[in-house]
């Protein structure tokens, strides 16, 4: 069965390939921001993340994760320093109950959080990114947040400057205005899990794989014992990894492929599962997002998806240059 082409539409194929030959183009969507500070806010997130917080200097962001006792995940976040403050940026799927689990620590020590995702327009951005990633935007947009990414940088705008960062997006730089189906192929081409599709409170953390989002020097925390176990005793039992398919078509209906299963070719035993799926222009092929079993992880193994051959790839699907990879997610 042919993948469904949802959204491949004129409009789709023109932004697609603006931005794959090297052009840039934005998403608005809803984005959690939770402020932090207070003289002991450092030593509660450090007691709270994956990351180790006290390395983290003023003007400088890092990924992290919020897990629970069981080292399982509530939410993958970036984490920005400015000053004594931090901002803690996560995805709406994750925003409140984030916040909740961080307030309710406020009356045990002297550090504040607040909401203050609402102030903000949300614009994630693909592109190469000296061209789209600029720390100084705040000096032609007041209070504006610019954050690194792995496929470009994204930019919280203070509500009221919204509608003029979108005309100097589109109209003053070149930006294409990408569509949810666009940027659905574009997430899987990054390689960037969502919560509630590829990653939810039964993920462990390490089973991302997530590069620089775990420290394991850096003491104890909620979780940290789970963790720092699993990574000791060499590997994860599986991994979110890349599948290619060996044709165009896909192994199912897009919205019949949840937890699709992966098999090893023959003896039809269980490799893992897919999450996301998606057809690539670039690749010219169907690729997918999946937990794959440690034992079958390895890049080139060649496995079964309803009968339909792919092969295990490293992500993200698409190129990045050194500067882009600087950081990994979400």
């Amino acid at each position: 069965m042919d993948l469904p082409k949802s959204g491949m539409t004129d409009a789709f194929r023109t932004a697609y390939d603006h931005i794959r030959s090297g052009g840039s183009g934005f998403y608005e969507q809803k984005r959690g921001l939770i402020a932090v500070w207070g003289k002991e806010a450092v030593q509660f997130l450090d007691g709270m993340i994956t990351n180790d917080m006290k390395t983290l200097e003023d003007g400088q962001q890092m990924l992290a994760a919020f897990p629970n006792a069981q080292g399982r995940l509530l939410a993958v976040v970036r984490i920005l320093r400015q000053g004594d403050r931090f901002l803690i940026e996560t995805e709406e799927a994750t925003r409140e109950k984030l916040f909740e689990t961080l307030f309710r620590f406020t009356f045990a020590g002297d550090f504040f959080v607040e909401d203050i995702s609402d102030n903000y327009s949300y614009f994630e951005i693909f592109g190469p990114v000296k061209d789209v990633y600029n720390s100084n935007v705040d000096e032609h947009f007041k209070g504006a947040l610019a954050l690194l990414a792995s496929h470009g940088a994204d930019y919280f705008m203070p509500a009221g400057h919204a509608d003029e960062f979108r005309v100097f997006l589109s109209d003053d730089n070149g930006c294409a205005d990408i569509g949810g189906a666009l940027y659905e192929t574009l997430r899987i081409e990054s390689g960037v899990p969502k919560y509630g599709v590829d990653m939810d409170e039964t993920t462990i953390v390490p089973e991302l794989g997530l590069d620089g989002m775990i420290s394991y020097t850096k003491g104890c925390y909620v979780g940290q014992e789970i963790i720092a176990r699993i990574h000791f005793r060499g590997h994860v039992a599986k991994r979110l990894t890349g599948l290619i398919f060996g044709t165009r078509t896909s192994p199912s209906a897009e919205n019949e492929i949840a937890d699709m299963d992966v098999r090893v070719p023959g003896d039809g035993k269980n490799a893992g599962r897919i999450t996301s799926i998606t057809f690539s222009p670039k690749l010219d092929k169907t690729i997918a997002l999946g937990y794959i079993r440690y034992d079958y992880l390895a890049e080139g193994t060649e496995l079964v998806v309803d009968g339909t051959n792919a092969v295990v790839t490293a992500l993200p699907f698409t190129s990045s240059t050194p500067e882009e990879k600087i950081h990994a997610q979400n």
